[in-house]
């Protein structure tokens, strides 16, 4: 199934999704794929879903990184963690792979849910993992790698340890976004030589990156004004919505 074969109301419902995840994707600095794949897989089928969500969420990636001030400071500090995510995605594809069964949803969902109650005790930001910044880095890499591979979601983990660490808004999108950028990439470069995906396809999700685009520049402007103790609030909130949507699939496993 491709959008040739989506009605007019349901081609306006896609760009109405990628609007919103857009929007989403531009105030917290993540957040696109989430929203957006479900809601068109609803219309369509997960392969085109996809294929269309792909180039906007590119898109939407660099608008953060574009938007959010000069970039060599976060990149220094953080280069590593995209290693240490394709490092986990391989391992946590190969688990997948050999127990397909385990609830990793379930579990992904119970350690936000922990660190949420956490944070309300006032135990969020954390003197630990700032004094052992690089070790937490590697076990927070790892572990967004390993729910990507198992999950297909990856930002809960890195977003705990952005959060622990006390970065400021711009800093966290940036950290978020360069292993964002990463993964997406690859995904792209897998799906364009090995998926079988024509150039026509692609050309054809070129008016979702426009409308994603513009979705996620408002959402930026919306960001910068609010202040950091706003933005940490709306991103904590935003992990709890996560879990429980990642809660509702499990379930929703357990009577399918």
């Amino acid at each position: 199934m491709g959008f040739e074969s989506l009605s007019p109301g349901l081609l306006a419902w896609v760009a109405l999704v990628i609007l919103a995840a857009g929007l989403i994707q531009g105030a917290l600095g993540f957040g696109f794929p989430f929203v957006a794949t479900p809601l068109i897989a609803m219309v369509s089928d997960m392969r085109t879903a996809i294929i269309a969500v792909l180039l906007p969420t590119l898109a939407t990636i660099l608008v953060a990184l574009a938007a959010s001030g000069p970039i060599r400071t976060t990149l220094a500090r953080f280069w590593m963690m995209p290693l240490y995510m394709i490092a986990g995605a391989t391992a946590g594809t190969s688990l997948f792979v050999s127990a397909p069964d385990f609830p990793y949803s379930l579990l992904l969902a119970l350690i936000t849910l922990v660190y949420l109650n956490l944070d309300r005790l006032g135990l969020g930001e954390s003197p630990v993992v700032r004094r052992h910044e690089r070790r937490f880095g590697v076990v927070s890499g790892l572990a967004a790698g390993v729910f990507e591979g198992t999950a297909n979601v990856a930002g809960p983990p890195l977003i705990i340890y952005y959060l622990a660490l006390g970065l400021t808004p711009a800093m966290m999108v940036q950290a978020m976004n360069i292993c964002f950028l990463v993964g997406k990439s690859t995904q792209f470069t897998v799906l364009a030589t090995y998926g079988g995906v024509t150039a026509g396809q692609w050309l054809a999700t070129l008016p979702l990156v426009v409308i994603g685009v513009a979705g996620s520049l408002g959402g930026v402007r919306l960001r910068n004004r609010i202040d950091a103790h706003t933005y940490r609030i709306w991103v904590k909130r935003a992990l709890l919505v996560i879990a429980v949507v990642l809660l509702a699939q499990y379930a929703y496993s357990l009577i399918a």
